[in-house]
């Protein structure tokens, strides 16, 4: 198993790939997904000799083409290439569908804008053969991004499966990974807590088999889809998330979701909820936060390779 940068959530310690490894390696995690701080040939070479030594997988964070200009996007699929990364991942959108935008015409037009951003990522993905997985990060339903993947013919276009980001949008996390999983060429692996609150209900990132998620299953389904696909731990230390699906704003994207995905949901956080309050660390001090999060990365890894078979 690897480790993802939003792991080190609290931690403000470099989070580029050269310096991330040396992180995750001390943590005995089998790769990292990290960005690049540098394209430089020297640089790149570094970062490849690093993970040789360790004999770590490298998995690196990038941007899609923005506008008609994709030099930049090709110099960093180039160097993915070079320091030879497993697999890339990126997102569509940096926030939350349900927090970003106001009319369902603005959320017409990130899709459109997110189809001309991919269309432009094809051709050179298919050009270096490196994998490039679209994270479901609050954004696409599982349907959606299914379709949205299913739009381009080439192999080196597929998802980083997130485990627990689309509860966020009322999917079933179970039918999310089952979708999704054919597609993946990485994973944000991760366990999920639920909590009612009056608009909604509340979200959080909980140390693997602490969560509602069954995690031997999506593990299994994963594997059997994509054999190859490498799980990178997402642990966030953080305070919870507010889902709001009970206020008129966040069905403004939602136009044929019907009333059955809300109560499926509301369901859901009745029946799996946690029977301990939800964890949050912001109510503590700097230094106990920062021994908080590494104390669930280190346990999370400890339960993946102990009750997952997912070690390093």
């Amino acid at each position: 198993m690897g480790i993802t940068t939003a792991s080190l959530w609290q931690n403000r310690r470099d989070k580029t790939i050269y310096e991330f490894l040396e992180f995750c390696h001390s943590r005995g995690a089998g790769g990292a997904q990290a960005p690049f701080a540098s394209l430089d040939p020297d640089y790149i070479l570094r970062v490849r000799r690093r993970a040789e030594r360790w004999e770590m997988y490298v998995e690196i964070e990038v941007e899609l083409p923005r506008g008609e200009n994709t030099e930049e996007f090709e110099r960093t699929v180039k160097a993915a290439k070079d320091v030879g990364a497993v697999a890339m991942r990126a997102a569509c959108l940096g926030g939350r569908r349900y927090e970003e935008f106001a009319s369902l015409a603005a959320w017409k037009e990130f899709e459109a804008r997110s189809k001309q951003r991919i269309e432009k990522a094809v051709p050179i993905l298919d050009r270096y053969r490196v994998p490039l997985g679209l994270e479901n990060h609050k954004d696409w339903t599982a349907d959606e991004l299914v379709a949205l993947l299913q739009t381009y013919s080439s192999e080196y276009l597929g998802t980083c499966l997130d485990t627990g980001n689309n509860l966020s949008l009322l999917d079933d996390p179970m039918y999310a990974v089952e979708k999704l999983a054919p597609y993946a060429v990485s994973t944000h692996f991760k366990d999920m807590a639920v909590a009612p609150y009056p608009d909604g209900f509340l979200l959080s990132e909980v140390v693997l088999g602490k969560g509602l998620l069954n995690l031997r299953r999506m593990v299994e389904v994963i594997h059997q889809a994509r054999p190859q696909t490498r799980f990178n731990l997402e642990m966030i230390t953080r305070d919870p998330l507010r889902i709001p699906c009970l206020t008129d704003q966040y069905w403004t994207t939602f136009p044929d979701r019907s009333g059955l995905y809300l109560a499926r949901a509301l369901r859901r956080v009745r029946d799996c909820q946690s029977e301990r309050p939800l964890p949050r660390p912001g109510l503590l001090a700097v230094d106990q936060r920062l021994q908080l999060e590494d104390e669930n990365i280190r346990r999370c890894l400890a339960y993946a390779a102990q009750q997952l078979g997912l070690a390093a």
